[in-house]
């Protein structure tokens, strides 16, 4: 079974949020990059984009496939993680430590529509 993380909240599309703050750092889950295979690039927004919960912010891709990446928060990109540029594989490696975009949540209560880890791991069943 895949790795899920207490404390974070999870979307249905397999994305995660770990709340800082005002911040959520967003990234794919162990079981995304698992069923991905080998992550060869990752599309990542710029910062300053605005990113809309539900709606798509760039895609992973893998010798196996594509996958839009469907942001599980509303808010303005404040960072994206460089080091996935050079090094797409670190998803496979450590999905939760190596996450895609830090936002500036707008709407912070947005989080409650999202899965605790529980609830995420029964619906990857």
């Amino acid at each position: 079974m895949a790795k899920v993380i207490e404390g974070l909240y999870y979307s249905e599309s397999h994305e995660y949020v770990k709340i800082e703050g005002e911040y959520g750092y967003v990234g794919i889950t162990d079981y995304a990059q698992d069923q991905l295979g080998n992550v060869v690039y990752v599309d990542m927004p710029e910062v300053d984009d605005e990113v809309t919960a539900g709606e798509e912010f760039g895609a992973v891709e893998s010798v196996k496939a594509a996958s839009d990446l469907i942001s599980p928060v509303s808010g303005t990109v404040v960072e994206i993680n460089e080091a996935l540029e050079d090094a797409p594989e670190l998803v496979n490696k450590d999905a939760f430590a190596n996450w895609i975009m830090k936002v500036k949540l707008s709407d912070p209560s947005e989080v409650d529509a999202l899965m605790d880890a529980a609830a995420y791991e029964a619906s990857c069943h």
